[in-house]
């Protein structure tokens, strides 16, 4: 595997979803010989099977959800009709109108040299593409980003074989079949895409039992989020069993719909069993690094890809961004890491950046809507580190009010008797909208009294990131000083 004299291109990048396209953009953008691989969509899981589809069918089922809500506003509507394969034509034409931003005609106007294949590394510096149309390219580089992304995780569940279930990316296309909303569904998984996929199908009339394994939602979020959310599902009609361990499914001859035996976790002997028309899988994902010839080159150890703080992995022009490498599988993650491959894919022998990791926002579009950023309480704990919390209930925010959306709060952790921010977590309207002020406040080392400070439209949700800060002001004024100031103002008074 000697290293070749010359080649044919600065930069490969294999996988176009959220991380690979970035790469992709800005290699070309600093003039390097780029050429990007995919064999698959344009976009990846992010436009295709996750994001898009999955924000496009939740705002289906909350106009379902706000409709039901009308007679709280004075406006008296008949309950909504789900016509459940015009539902699915939304998300199809949202991803639709979407995908032009992913697409092989505006990266090749960039100056990205797009190849549809499977690609394949043959060594260190040299890939071969099984084109899709027929036939194969070989193609050398100085440097390649692997952006192969991630897959759904199925578990070795005895049955699973004998139930024809459903994950993030298989979900769209059965449900496109469908003339109604699944009768009975099963949920399997507390995170992020469980929760909002048992809230959405919940407002559109489906019969929703959700599983969790620990004993709340959302486990690495705030205690107080897992209850707010936990209350939210429940209020809306969820079946919610957390603290409950998959143990096996019972299957059908026709594979049409099942039942799955669970153990509560909290009774040892404890068991019973939900039955299904439709279960999807959501336990979470797992790095794509078959097929690659990875294995092969050793850059996979145990299913893992190995990277540096500089992305890079055992061969240093071999670098790894996005779901693929981890450790966040976000979007905005991976966007974030294809800038530092990009970059130290390119640069990286002459300065070479490790990947900030310090501010990574987090957020889950259910409703209310939860975003955090930094520590929450048990993060706190669990690293030693002194806290104070300040915090503000939206039930006394005036847009929230009016709005009809005062359920949340706003919760900050700072520094003991300082105003320095450690952490935010908020759970409300606008959550992942909100959170942003707190990042930049954090990612400039700006405190709570900058916030404060600072005017804020009325009326707004944005409001409530002031009013926190101004409940943490006023736990902290100094009392000698309002002492003085009371004897000041009565010798005004004479």
């Amino acid at each position: 595997m000697n290293r070749p004299k010359k080649f044919d291109r600065n930069l490969i990048v294999i996988g176009a979803g959220a991380a690979g396209l970035v790469s992709a953009y800005i290699s070309a953008a600093v003039k390097a010989e780029v050429t990007l691989i995919e064999a698959g969509n344009m976009g990846g899981d992010c436009l295709n099977t996750g994001c898009v589809p999955s924000k496009a069918l939740i705002q289906c089922a909350r106009i379902a959800h706000w409709a039901r809500r009308a007679g709280q506003f004075g406006v008296c509507v008949a309950e909504p009709e789900v016509d459940f394969p015009g539902v699915m034509r939304h998300v199809r034409a949202s991803i639709e109108r979407i995908a032009p931003h992913d697409s092989v005609e505006r990266y090749t106007g960039l100056g990205v040299e797009v190849i549809q294949g499977q690609a394949r590394l043959v060594d260190p510096w040299t890939v071969t593409i099984a084109l899709n149309s027929g036939g194969e390219r070989t193609l050398s580089a100085r440097a390649i980003v692997l952006a192969t992304g991630a897959e759904p995780i199925v578990p070795p569940l005895p049955g699973l074989g004998k139930v024809r279930y459903l994950t993030s990316e298989t979900l769209w296309n059965r449900c496109a079949k469908l003339d109604q909303v699944p009768r009975r569904l099963l949920v399997l998984g507390g995170g992020s895409i469980g929760c909002e996929l048992a809230q959405a199908f919940v407002r559109l009339g489906s019969d929703v039992t959700l599983v969790e394994k620990e004993s709340r939602l959302l486990p690495r979020e705030d205690r107080e989020v897992s209850e707010a959310i936990a209350h939210a599902l429940t209020s809306e009609g969820v079946n919610l069993l957390t603290g409950h361990k998959a143990l096996a499914f019972v299957g059908k001859p026709d594979r049409i719909g099942g039942a799955l035996r669970l153990r509560n976790l909290c009774n040892v002997e404890g068991e019973t069993q939900v039955t299904f028309d439709e279960v999807i899988l959501a336990l979470g994902r797992r790095a794509r690094t078959q097929g690659f010839g990875l294995e092969s080159l050793g850059l996979v150890q145990a299913g893992k890809l190995e990277v540096d703080a500089y992305l890079r992995t055992r061969y240093p022009h071999i670098l790894a961004a996005g779901d693929v490498v981890g450790p966040y599988q976000f979007t905005h993650m991976a966007s974030h890491q294809a800038w530092y491959a990009a970059v130290n894919g390119l640069f990286g022998d002459i300065k070479k950046f490790p990947v900030d990791y310090s501010l990574i926002p987090r957020a889950t579009f259910i409703d209310p809507e939860v975003a955090s950023v930094g520590l929450s309480e048990d993060m706190a704990s669990e690293q030693d580190i002194a806290y104070e919390v300040t915090r503000y209930d939206l039930d006394d925010l005036d847009r929230a009010i009016v709005d009809g959306a005062a359920q949340g709060f706003v919760k900050v952790l700072t520094v003991p008797d300082k105003d320095t921010i450690l952490g935010v977590s908020i759970v409300g309207e606008n959550a992942a909208e909100l959170i942003a002020e707190f990042m930049i406040a954090m990612k400039h080392g700006l405190g709570l009294n900058k916030i404060l400070s600072t005017i804020h439209t009325y009326p707004t949700m944005v409001e409530a990131n002031k009013f926190v800060a101004g409940n943490w002001k006023r736990a902290h004024a100094p009392k000698w000083a309002l002492r003085w100031l009371k004897l000041f103002h009565r010798w005004r008074r004479g």
